[in-house]
């Protein structure tokens, strides 16, 4: 009678640890899916991630040229601003030297040598603008 006994215990230990290998095995694979699901979150956030910084720079790529295109149309347009200002002055600057002249051949000098002479056109032999010294009312 005892090894009736002991086989039913060796059936019971038996089955013991099947269900504790099978209980292990749904642990095991439990895991191995969590697992799987984290590496397949990640693989996804990574490429989100890379996806993100690669329009990233093409955004930063695309608005540092649009800015070059910006700088540049400002350069010319103050270029320009800049070439009317200056026929502007060149001419503003000819019409008080004539006046200049005008007054000078209308007024013979008190003999001031220190006064710079004015051509009859109003423009100097050099290029460089030297502003006339302030006169003094003539009466």
């Amino acid at each position: 009678m005892a090894i009736p006994e002991e086989i039913r215990a060796a059936k019971r230990i038996n089955s013991e640890g099947e269900r504790i290998i099978e209980k292990a095995q749904e642990e095991a694979e439990t895991i191995v899916g969590r697992a799987q699901e984290q590496a397949a979150f990640l693989i996804e956030e990574r490429g989100l991630t890379q996806a993100a910084e690669d329009e990233g720079r093409r955004i930063l790529d695309r608005t540092q040229l649009e800015a070059e295109g910006i700088r540049q149309g400002a350069d010319e347009y103050a270029a320009s601003v800049l070439a009317k200002l200056e026929a502007d002055v060149a001419r503003t600057l000819h019409s008080i030297r004539k006046g200049i002249a005008l007054l000078d051949s209308r007024n013979p000098s008190d003999g001031d040598e220190d006064e710079p002479v004015v051509p009859a056109d109003g423009y100097a032999d050099d290029e460089a603008f030297e502003p006339a010294p302030a006169r003094s009312p003539r009466g």
